[in-house]
């Protein structure tokens, strides 16, 4: 299973203090810091998915289930008739980003804020998060990278003015999050509140 680069240092490090606790025969630490080495490599793993290919479609971000399906707020980045669709990662969930749709980022807006858990719709405007917003020519596409309650660290590997393909990993929240998505007015929605996605594979929306 691959493993994302950002785990690698947690992962040596967990290996290496357990190969230390084996030498100085410590038993149950060595054996719980081995166990803990492979949840992390579990957290961290990023495996290989089929993208689906169609015109128009909008695939998830992240794996997770369906939290919230709602108009919405005024403020969003895509103006009136918006969507949100939020996805809440659980520490099972594989937590690597992937992009939505195929196009350029045009926009990407990082605000530090509180550590409200993850699950909570008060997330969505109060947590520490990273905005991006994705254009090509049928339309535009908007997410949130949102931290957790546990999560504290969110990664976005892409710059303004990058092209992406539908599906690419563009980065990761470490340990438990949300990502909240924002389809523009008309889309048809694919999911429906409490559904279980995987990210790039399954089709949140399609846009018109």
């Amino acid at each position: 299973m691959p493993i994302a680069r950002e785990g690698w240092p947690y992962i040596l490090g967990l290996l290496g203090l357990t190969a230390l606790l084996v030498g100085l025969r410590a038993g149950w630490p060595a054996g719980a810091c081995g166990v803990l080495g492979l949840f992390v490599a579990f957290f961290f793993r990023d495996p290989d998915r089929a993208i689906p290919a169609g015109q128009g479609l909008v695939v998830s971000p992240a794996d997770g289930r369906v939290v919230r399906i709602a108009p919405a707020q005024e403020e969003n980045p895509l103006g009136p008739g918006a969507v949100q669709v939020s996805i809440f990662l659980s520490i099972f969930d594989v937590h690597v980003n992937r992009a939505p749709i195929a196009g350029r980022i045009a926009r990407v807006d990082y605000h530090s804020g509180e550590f409200l858990p993850a699950f909570d719709d008060k997330a969505s405007l109060r947590n520490e998060q990273n905005s991006v917003l994705l254009e090509d020519q049928g339309g535009r596409v908007a997410f949130k990278q949102i931290a957790g309650l546990i999560a504290r660290r969110i990664v976005f590997r892409k710059r303004v003015g990058d092209a992406v393909a539908r599906g690419e990993r563009v980065g990761l929240i470490k340990f438990g999050s949300r990502v909240d998505v924002f389809v523009p007015a008309g889309a048809r929605l694919g999911v429906a509140h409490g559904e279980h996605v995987t990210g790039g594979v399954s089709v949140l929306a399609e846009l018109r």
